[in-house]
């Protein structure tokens, strides 16, 4: 393993950049959305992300979005799929999000997640059980962290959530940058993870979803949590209380 490497990032700062270790064990700490298994896969390993955008069908859980799907209606006790479709989506955006901050924030590198090595549980209770079966670091800049998670992972699900679905984009979206903002807040006010999380914001798919101040995250759209038995509206979102049928709003639920 090679030592510390140091970048400079302006006249007086300097930043430490670590190598990725191949247990990812900084991110232990954190708690179970940072946390991420790597190294061989089982023998008979859960299917990868890669298959379940592709809509390849499993063996054990056929249709693999679907399934996960219907595996969170049955724990909410969602009325519609939709709603069930708006929480799997932002539960797993949440891993993605949790582990690339907190490896960038703890290491100064990211694993790539390339969805062919990404193994997922769709079984699996929150949060989501994932598997990285080779660990390969990348940069961790804005750039390849979007490039990553947003053009490698959340575009992908969001079209297979959509193939059965009717559920509008602006509210994916919303969802992603609300488990970014999230993920950010566990982490703290680190200069790295600010600046990091800020420039994601201004990703042209997330641009507009919502108001970041300081730590504090306010979307314009709203995941439909609300709309659960026993459900209630998120700290962030765009309603301050649950909307009933004839409320309006300046900002549309779905996006």
């Amino acid at each position: 393993m090679q030592g510390p490497q140091w970048k400079p990032l302006g006249p007086l700062v300097l930043l430490l950049f670590v190598d990725l270790d191949p247990d990812l064990a900084a991110l232990a700490p954190l708690g179970g959305f940072f946390v991420l298994r790597t190294g061989r896969a089982p023998h008979e390993p859960p299917p990868t992300l890669a298959q379940a955008y592709e809509n390849r069908p499993s063996e054990v859980y056929g249709d693999i979005v679907t399934f996960r799907v219907e595996k969170v209606a049955s724990i909410l006790r969602a009325p519609e799929a939709r709603i069930a479709a708006s929480i799997a989506q932002q539960g797993l955006a949440a891993r993605l999000w949790s582990v690339m901050l907190g490896c960038a924030d703890r290491y100064g590198r990211v694993p790539d997640l390339d969805p062919e090595l990404l193994h997922w549980d769709p079984g699996a209770a929150a949060p989501d059980d994932l598997w990285l079966s080779e660990v390969r670091p990348l940069p961790a800049d804005p750039g390849t962290v979007a490039d990553v998670v947003l053009h490698g992972h959340l575009e992908p699900l969001a079209a297979a959530l959509r193939t059965h679905h009717r559920i509008a984009p602006g509210l994916l979206w919303g969802n992603a940058a609300s488990a970014l903002a999230g993920a950010a807040r566990v982490l703290g006010a680190s200069a790295r993870t600010r600046a990091l999380t800020a420039a994601l914001l201004a990703h042209p798919l997330l641009a507009g979803t919502g108001t970041l101040t300081g730590t504090a995250f306010r979307r314009r759209s709203c995941c439909l949590y609300y709309r659960v038995p026993g459900g209630r509206v998120c700290g962030d979102c765009c309603f301050v209380r649950p909307p009933c049928s004839s409320a309006s709003s300046p900002r549309d639920a779905s996006g």
